[in-house]
């Protein structure tokens, strides 16, 4: 018997548009197809062509600087033609983003067949640089080049001139694959005073980040042992490797003293879907990252998201005090449409991160700034909701939203037992417990992106299992009806996490629609 009901709390701000969206597709074909119908209205997105990995940002006298890996040539995967370029856009906000020229482009020996994926980091006497890896030759080997601003003055950095001493880092240690060698992250400065940074690399079948040290940030020695190195996988690439306090919501600069009690993040990127994190310590004696937890079984990480999020690169903002990270959100839509559109990729939401207090997860929360483009709200209390129950969010005028909706459970004595089998593939297994199959607790969420006859449609939906020692909450996002175009890749996002119902009974979530064709809310339990 289902006795379990729903209390649900809606906040829905319709958003006005962000001038950082840049309207301009590739050509008036692309146009007549395309429209500014079906490109987002909020996140970052260049004015047209491919759009990949965040390569770095960074907070410099005054201006925010977006790098990513970008197609000049069109909207096509670039590796392809081995032409792919660091572009380069700034703001001032966040939101709103003035299109540059690319930063890098590939024109050396050194970088001839590809400008990949790197970092930007600050030294003293406010020096930016950039490092990056290059592609020698159509074999993708793969080396690591250094990049500075040409005229400093220059608010926007418009101008990068490349080393004289280029590649600066090459890929000559026993057993390293050369053409799985890249993404250095950003630099840190350990206590002998000496840079340091990261390179992902398959080192004899393994994945290892590569530690290298260096006094100017131009010449590099490689340090003996590796950062830290597994044998879950043959290969980690888009490293990140930061600082966090548990507890605290600030951020910390790596190029300063990293304070007691602080705790570090491993991120790696795998398989070109996932983006698994690791915390644990930085020794200094040892110079290695020692984990909290060693899971041998890489799909027990925890992730930095659950959803399309990959190759995420984070960054200090010292205007705030804060630490942001982001992430490619790659095309679900057939690479022939892609060409069509004139555009493909996106980057998600710049977010937020911290350590929670407990020390054992990340936290994220989308940035303040984002708030500036909410209007007039609209807000429902109070409305419960019992099995197979709807209830349609009317009033939006506009198609863009910034949604908050609150879920309280009246009982949880109905949970279906938690088999922990399922964490090794929870796609799986919101595509078999999806959104019309009953459960104990659940499902419960709304729809967006629909249809009026519900033929299309996208659902956010939560269940509640019980656990031998907590209750496990099953998110998904399924996109399995998102579309009746034939082609395209619509699977179903989820992950699981644990809730102390007997201390909070509400589950709480924000979600951001950015694009033009949202047609309404429903909130239903099922």
């Amino acid at each position: 018997m289902f006795s379990t009901s729903i209390v649900f709390q809606i906040l829905v701000r319709p958003c006005s548009n962000g001038e950082g969206v840049f309207f301009y597709p590739q050509s008036p074909k692309a146009r007549s197809i395309v429209g500014k119908r079906y490109r987002t209205d909020y996140h970052f997105q260049p004015p047209k062509n491919w759009i990949n990995d965040p390569c770095g940002s960074m907070y410099y006298n005054g201006v925010y600087h977006e790098f990513y890996q970008y197609n000049p040539n069109g909207s096509y995967n670039p590796n392809i033609s081995y032409n792919i370029v660091w572009g380069h856009s700034v703001s001032m906000d966040l939101i709103n983003w003035i299109n540059l020229e690319p930063a890098i482009e590939p024109d050396t020996p050194s970088d001839i067949s590809g400008c990949w994926t790197g970092s930007a980091t600050i030294l003293s006497g406010d020096q930016p640089i950039i490092i990056y890896t290059g592609l020698l030759d159509i074999q993708k080997h793969q080396v690591q080049n250094i990049a500075l601003p040409k005229n400093r003055s220059d608010p926007y950095l418009r101008e990068w001139t490349k080393a004289h001493n280029n590649p600066v880092i090459q890929p000559v240690v026993p057993g390293l694959n050369s053409s799985q060698f890249r993404d250095p992250t950003t630099g840190w400065i350990g206590p002998d005073g000496l840079w340091r940074i990261a390179v992902g690399a398959e080192l004899n079948g393994y994945s290892a980040a590569l530690l290298y040290k260096s006094e100017d940030f131009l010449n590099w020695t490689r340090v003996e042992h590796p950062l830290y190195s597994s044998n879950s996988s043959n290969m980690w690439e888009c490293l990140d490797f930061f600082a966090v306090l548990p507890g605290s919501g600030g951020g910390l600069d790596l190029s300063s003293a990293i304070p007691n009690g602080a705790k570090h993040v491993l991120k790696v990127s795998m398989n070109c879907t996932d983006d698994m994190y690791m915390i644990g310590v930085y020794d200094l004696k040892r110079d290695a990252f020692v984990p909290d937890t060693v899971l041998d079984d890489s799909r027990l990480w925890p992730r930095i998201d659950y959803g399309n999020f990959y190759a995420s690169k984070s960054f200090f903002d010292s205007k705030h005090g804060r630490r942001i990270i982001w992430a490619w959100s790659s095309e679900t839509d057939s690479s022939s449409d892609d060409v069509a559109k004139g555009w493909a990729g996106i980057h998600s939401i710049p977010r937020t991160i911290w350590l929670d207090s407990h020390g054992k997860q990340l936290l994220q929360w989308p940035v303040e700034e984002i708030e500036s483009l909410r209007t007039n709200e609209i807000n429902h209390q109070a409305l419960e909701l019992k099995k197979g129950d709807l209830f349609e969010i009317k009033g939006i005028e506009t198609l863009q939203a910034d949604v908050e909706i609150d879920f309280e459970l009246t009982s949880i004595n109905d949970a279906d037992p938690f088999d922990p089998s399922w964490l090794f593939d929870t796609e799986k297994h919101c595509r078999e417990a999806g959104a019309s199959v009953h459960g104990g607790i659940g499902p419960f969420g709304f729809v967006i992106l629909a249809s009026d006859n519900m033929e299309e449609h996208t659902d956010v939906h939560f269940r509640v299992y019980k656990s031998q020692q907590n209750y496990m909450v099953l998110m998904c996002s399924d996109l399995r009806r998102s579309s009746l175009r034939p082609g395209l890749y619509t699977p179903a996002y989820g992950g699981f996490f644990e809730f102390d119902f007997e201390k909070e009974r509400k589950i709480s979530l924000r979600t951001l629609v950015s694009w033009e064709a949202l047609s309404f809310i429903l909130l239903f339990t099922a």
